[in-house]
């Protein structure tokens, strides 16, 4: 598997991560699994709507970016493509500033953490890296 399978893959795990608190948020899920930390409080606070959305929704937006992008970066001629690379780079580095913003809401305002948000952050950041090091070699098909 390559980086640019594995960004897809990492971005379709975020996925799930973003819809299952999404569907919480909304009211489909009575109770979140949250094995460490407050996941409850973290998503009843003030700071889980983000322009009148749960902020969990915009990580789906977020996701669902990440991975049609990466999609579309393995399929010839667009596997080429400075343009999806960019966009790929910009995206993933807006995420990674947004969930570090989150992760700080999380320890010093709300002061809980919710273990599927820092596993969100965790996989941002893993994207970004990702598509950095994907970045660094333009026009060539990354070694599986």
């Amino acid at each position: 598997m390559n980086r640019r399978m594995l960004t897809a893959l990492i971005a379709l795990l975020g996925l799930f991560v973003a819809l299952y608190l999404t569907l919480y948020k909304l009211g489909y899920i009575g109770q979140l699994v949250c094995a460490v930390g407050s996941c409850e409080k973290v998503q009843t606070s003030r700071w889980a709507t983000l322009f009148g959305l749960p902020v969990a929704l915009w990580g789906v937006g977020f996701y669902v970016a990440v991975l049609l992008l990466s999609i579309m970066r393995l399929q010839p001629p667009l596997d080429e493509s400075a343009a999806i690379r960019k966009a790929l780079l910009a995206i993933t580095g807006f995420g990674v500033i947004f969930s570090g913003w989150l992760t700080w809401l999380e320890a010093y305002r709300i002061e809980a953490w919710c273990q599927w948000c820092v596993i969100s952050a965790i996989l941002t950041l893993i994207l970004f890296l990702l598509c950095v090091t994907d970045a660094e070699q333009p026009g060539t098909v990354p070694a599986s």
